[in-house]
């Protein structure tokens, strides 16, 4: 009989033991007011990370009683959203550009050659002078400037400063010297600034490769450092995930390389550039993928910018009436590296910002690729779009690939460039939406700030940061909260192929993601842009 009811006793103990375990997890994070992103748009209160990945989501109480972890992490009531993805941005040359002279803001052209000369003082000893960011539209005089005072600074030291948008720069004639540019200069897809006979020091689109390629690259080291710099940037506004459009081989190799080895913890989709050796290599090889990186696309530049009138129109500019922009190839260009991206199986991601050059591009995917298909090919940028061309992104299944900051930058301007009409065409962003069915939101940095919540503000109030102008730039275009959130999470990993992988807070996902102070989905508008980041996590690993 004693033996008996030792036995119970010890199947009771064990019993009531077994209902009390918890099943040890890696972290736990609850008292959330979690967005899942989920197919539902679900809200929860909890969730437990295991081997970086969601292992569950649910309540307070469902998760406590079954999981356990050394890193419990009481949110406090504060929102947890999908880690952050900006579907188009140059990550590389942001870090490049951490180490140049910043013109961004520049309120003049003394402003910014001053910016110019303060940098060359700290750094005497490179080269080259390099800067970026400027914008003549932001100016008292709106002309392109000269580069005069950059000769009489600076008359043995090769000058480039690249303007805000990429697609023009300003050098000195040092620089004009050793590119081998005159005033007689022509190219394809490329204009050098002429006045008065002589080059004014302005080059836009393709002429301004004749100068970048001869500037001396970063070493690997230089470039290391400055990698990890924006990674640290870039996990504090709750970013974890890119794509950068627009990567040569070896560059690819080094990204890889720190991320195998710990060191870079930002997933990439890496765009490549479209060049001989890189299309010879990834067509014999093939995509290439892990965690943190995935290879399976090109990058290929159709026009230029509206900002410096390379955008190519389907009519003149307003305030050009002789100039309608420029393609930077023949279509027929665009033509075989379409033929060869759909025979390789990589996806073709083309930059497009005016209105022919959308209809140029659009009608090629439209003659290639079958009905119904899932290859996601993309426009980047979309910026002008015809009414008539706006039904193509759902007829041939391309992703509008868009930059909601650039509606809010561009807006004092963009009128004057595009007419009363034309300009109600563009950052037509919900449009573009309910045409195809989603837009991939990004930033296009460093051409705009690297904060996604300056993007996400922009794309539901379609004001500045000062909250200008009353009622928003085009209202009709805005988008709504939830269709902007997953625009920067499940839309964008969508468009890259990896939805199955991240952009929600699913079990069974990455776990990256983000928490903020304030609920962005709730807060009145003129306060998203401000909202502090309060960590970010990859991979279930606090990085900020």
């Amino acid at each position: 009989m004693k033996s008996y009811s030792t036995l119970l006793l010890t199947v009771l103990s064990l019993a009531f033991w077994g209902c009390n375990t918890t099943e040890k997890v890696d972290l736990v994070v609850y008292n959330a007011n979690v967005y899942t992103v989920n197919a539902n748009f679900d809200t929860q209160e909890a969730f437990a990370v295991k081997d970086g990945k969601f292992l569950a989501i649910g309540s307070n109480k469902e998760i406590k009683e079954k999981y356990s972890a050394e890193k419990m992490v009481d949110a406090e009531g504060k929102v947890v959203f999908p880690g952050f993805i900006d579907g188009h941005a140059h990550f590389v040359g942001y870090a490049q550009n951490l180490l140049q002279a910043d013109l961004v803001g520049a309120e003049s052209f003394s402003d910014m050659v001053n910016r110019v000369t303060t940098h060359r003082s700290a750094h005497p000893e490179t080269q080259w002078i390099l800067g970026r960011g400027w914008d003549q539209n932001d100016w008292p005089n709106k002309e392109f400037p000269t580069k005069d005072t950059l000769d009489a600074l600076f008359p043995n030291t090769p000058v480039f400063l690249t303007r805000v948008d990429g697609h023009a720069a300003l050098v000195n004639q040092k620089a004009l010297d050793l590119a081998g540019i005159t005033a007689s200069t022509e190219l394809l897809g490329g204009k050098v600034l002429v006045a008065n006979g002589k080059a004014t020091g302005v080059l836009i689109d393709n002429a301004v490769t004749l100068v970048e390629q001869i500037i001396p690259p970063l070493t690997d080291a230089e470039l290391v450092e400055a990698l990890m710099q924006a990674q640290k940037n870039c996990h504090a506004v709750g970013l974890t995930s890119l794509a950068d459009a627009g990567l040569d081989k070896p560059v690819i190799d080094l990204l890889d390389s720190l991320q195998q080895a710990q060191l870079l913890k930002m997933r990439i989709y890496a765009m490549v550039t479209p060049s001989e050796a890189n299309m010879n290599y990834y067509f014999t090889h093939g995509k290439y993928k892990t965690d943190f990186l995935n290879v399976r696309s090109f990058k290929v530049y159709g026009d230029g910018a509206l900002g410096s009138r390379g955008a190519c129109l389907l009519k003149p500019y307003h305030d050009d009436a002789d100039n309608t922009g420029f393609l930077l190839f023949k279509p027929d260009v665009y033509e075989s590296l379409a033929k060869q991206f759909y025979t390789y199986g990589f996806q073709m991601n083309t930059h497009c910002i005016g209105d022919s050059a959308n209809r140029v591009i659009l009608d090629i995917y439209g003659r290639l690729l079958p009905k119904e298909n899932d290859l996601r090919w993309r426009i980047e940028h979309a910026q002008v779009v015809a009414k008539e061309e706006v039904g193509k992104f759902k007829e041939f299944n391309v992703i509008p690939s868009i930059q909601p900051t650039h509606a809010t930058s561009d807006m004092y301007w963009a009128p004057d460039r595009l007419g009363e009409e034309r300009i109600k065409t563009a950052y037509a962003y919900q449009d573009l939406k309910q045409s195809k069915g989603l837009v991939a939101l990004g930033s296009d940095f460093p051409v705009e700030h690297i904060n996604p919540l300056y993007g996400f503000h922009s794309a539901v109030a379609r004001k500045d940061a000062k909250n200008w102008p009353e009622g928003g730039f085009q209202k009709e275009n805005a988008l709504s909260r939830e269709d902007a959130l997953r625009g920067m999470t499940i839309w964008a990993a969508f468009a890259q192929f990896e939805e199955q992988e991240k952009g929600s807070i699913e079990a069974g996902k990455l776990a990256d993601f983000v928490i903020l102070e304030k609920n962005i989905m709730e807060i009145p508008e003129e306060e998203i842009r401000e909202t502090p980041i309060k960590a970010t996590f990859v991979q279930g690993e606090q990085v900020f």
